[in-house]
């Protein structure tokens, strides 16, 4: 019997390779919804598609994720972090289907020495990690057996982020500036994308919030050296700097180095080494192979 999955945020990093995965999958009918075919911030609109097609597993990859911007927009971060977590929530716990939440290492204050379990305290910092924050609560309320995975410093070849960043300013610079007191794993999407098919997939459903990053621990500095050294770029000079020196308008978690431990007991799996799956991620970004 094929499962039924309904991806939103389908056009995103994450999004995007959920549906590498899906589209091979004979056994799987999928949705990707975006917001130009399901408007996740509308109780009609989520309802009605809930009503209209079999879904036995929700995927939200949705979010509002300009971390800085969020601090001038938070009504705007709040309705798609957390009212919309709320929609898709009541609509999946209606209908039956199992909800998996994606969330983040900013509902932490980054004041660890160690890496963050999942009953560790939150205490966000920032308006990004509040709002994800209270989706997570209200989703629990609301459809407790749901699956939250919280991941951090996800990249892809898809959209904006870092490691494409790094690689655009290593061929345009001759110097940068990268910031080495904070501390974190990078996630490749895709292997965030494949664990939650080990969820999906698993013989039985296993609720709760569970933690997932590649293995390591490194500073955004290490990762842009990395980045350049895996490109080929050897151009660009790479400096390391204090957060001090490169001030944003959201506060940044210092240490969000993420504990992995629950995941990989619950369901025997083996995560990747960020390195080896940067190292395939830049491959996939050099040859536009996606």
């Amino acid at each position: 019997m094929s499962k039924h999955i309904l991806v939103t945020g389908a056009n995103g990093q994450l999004g995007n390779e959920m549906r590498n995965i899906l589209t091979r999958r004979e056994d799987v009918v999928a949705y990707f919804t975006d917001v130009n075919e399901l408007d996740i911030t509308s109780k009609g609109d989520v309802d009605s598609f809930f009503d209209n097609h079999p879904v036995d597993y929700l995927v939200n990859c949705a979010a509002y994720t300009a971390v800085d911007k969020a601090e001038d927009a938070p009504e705007l971060c709040a309705r798609l972090n957390a009212h919309a977590v709320a929609l898709l929530a009541e609509a999946a716990h209606n209908h039956g289907a199992k909800m998996v939440q994606i969330s983040t290492d900013y509902v932490f204050n980054g004041e660890n020495f160690r890496p963050y379990r999942e009953d560790d305290a939150t205490c966000p910092v920032s308006v990004y990690g509040e709002t994800k924050l209270k989706g997570e609560k209200q989703l629990l309320e609301i459809a407790p057996d749901s699956v939250i995975l919280r991941t951090a410093w996800l990249y892809s070849p898809y959209g904006h982020n870092f490691v494409k960043t790094m690689i655009n300013l290593g061929h345009e610079k001759k110097q940068l500036k990268v910031i080495f007191d904070q501390v974190g794993t990078p996630t490749y999407a895709k292997d965030l994308a494949a664990a939650v098919m080990i969820v999906i997939d698993a013989p039985a459903w296993h609720s709760g919030i569970y933690h997932f990053s590649d293995e390591g621990a490194i500073s955004w500095y290490d990762f842009a050296q990395a980045i350049h050294r895996l490109a080929g770029i050897e151009t660009c000079t790479v400096l390391p700097c204090r957060t001090q020196e490169y001030p944003t308008r959201a506060h940044r978690p210092h240490y969000s180095v993420l504990d992995k431990s629950k995941f990989k007991a619950t369901f025997n799996t083996v995560i990747p080494y960020w390195v080896d799956s940067l190292a395939h991620c830049i491959a996939r970004i050099t040859t536009h192979n996606k």
